[in-house]
């Protein structure tokens, strides 16, 4: 009987005595066995590892909404200095043939200056025409020409009848033409004022 119970209480005391590297192996397989403090340790490394990238996507996300509302401010300034410009360009698009006016008119002008000191009126006739060419020509170079008018058949997109009359050309035609219409390229500035043939008098 005192083998027996020798022997057991052997068996006890090796149980006791476990090797401190297969502790530490049993808390590697089972986290729960782990330490408080390394736990806790691991958990603060993760929340701080979330904050920091949290950080970093709202930085992100202010610096895109920064970028964001500059492009809009750069495109609704370049709205704007279209418009001016088109605006602009309306306001001031007759400058061009304006300053060619300018010198028809200072011609004229000369002409009146000259007609007082001459007695010669076909002098005066002379120069008045040489303005009017003068004037032609400049209205030809901002492409506005002259309706062709007279001994043409009627139509209403240029001319604008003003009466009737019997005449030798045929019935529908620009018999006389009373006011010079103009076109600018391929629009009517001022259609011309006509009287329209009713033909032969019987």
């Amino acid at each position: 009987m005192s083998e027996e119970m020798n022997e057991e209480m052997d068996d006890m005391n090796q149980a006791d005595s476990v090797n401190p590297e297969e502790q530490g192996h049993e808390r590697d397989l089972n986290p729960e066995l782990e330490p408080e403090e390394t736990h806790q340790e691991a958990v603060d490394q993760v929340l701080e590892t979330r904050d920091e990238e949290m950080g970093r996507l709202r930085e992100a996300a202010s610096s895109a909404d920064g970028r964001v509302l500059k492009a809009q401010a750069e495109a609704e300034n370049f709205r704007k200095r279209l418009r001016r410009d088109y605006e602009d360009q309306v306001k001031y698009a007759a400058v061009p043939l304006v300053t060619d006016v300018l010198e028809v008119r200072d011609n004229l002008l000369r002409g009146l200056e000259a007609a007082k000191n001459s007695a010669d009126p076909g002098g005066l006739q002379e120069g008045v025409a040489m303005v009017v060419k003068q004037l032609d020509d400049f209205l030809t170079k901002h492409a506005v020409l002259q309706i062709a008018t007279e001994g043409e058949q009627f139509d209403p997109n240029f001319h604008e009848a003003i009466s009737q009359m019997p005449s030798d050309l045929e019935s529908g035609m620009v018999a006389h033409v009373a006011q010079v219409g103009f076109k600018m390229h391929d629009r009517v500035v001022r259609p011309s004022q006509v009287v329209v043939s009713t033909g032969p008098a019987e």
